[in-house]
């Protein structure tokens, strides 16, 4: 995975993971919009989307109760996205999003380590 400002997301697993969970969101929008499943590629684009740009919004935070709030909104923003690819999954006539699951399943993980760290 190629980043445009690689060194700072190589070294920041959380960065990297939300980055490239986006870049599978976008491409799997895609798909949906492909089969013309509009409503529901603008939910999980939206959604999946807005976990990284949280979290990358987190690492400017001004205090750390700042970060700790914009990490929940992220991990808030990943339970919404769950929601979205449990039911594409629960949908016949919609592409796989298993592989999609199981990296969101990885980055919530993740997220509840660093918020749950960063109130110590």
């Amino acid at each position: 995975m190629i980043f445009s400002n690689s060194e700072k997301y190589q070294n920041n697993p959380i960065l990297k993971e939300t980055f490239e969970f986006s870049i599978m969101i976008v491409e799997y929008s895609e798909l949906l919009q492909e089969k013309k499943k509009f409503a529901i590629s603008n939910q999980v684009i939206r959604s999946g989307t807005s976990i990284g740009a949280n979290v990358k919004e987190a690492q400017n935070a001004e205090s750390k109760a700042d970060f700790i709030h914009k990490m929940k909104i992220a991990l808030k923003e990943a339970d919404e996205t769950e929601y979205w690819l449990f039911l594409c999954k629960n949908l016949s006539s919609y592409p796989d999003s298993n592989y999609l699951i199981e990296k969101l399943n990885t980055i919530i993980k993740i997220l509840n380590k660093i918020i749950s760290s960063s109130k110590k």
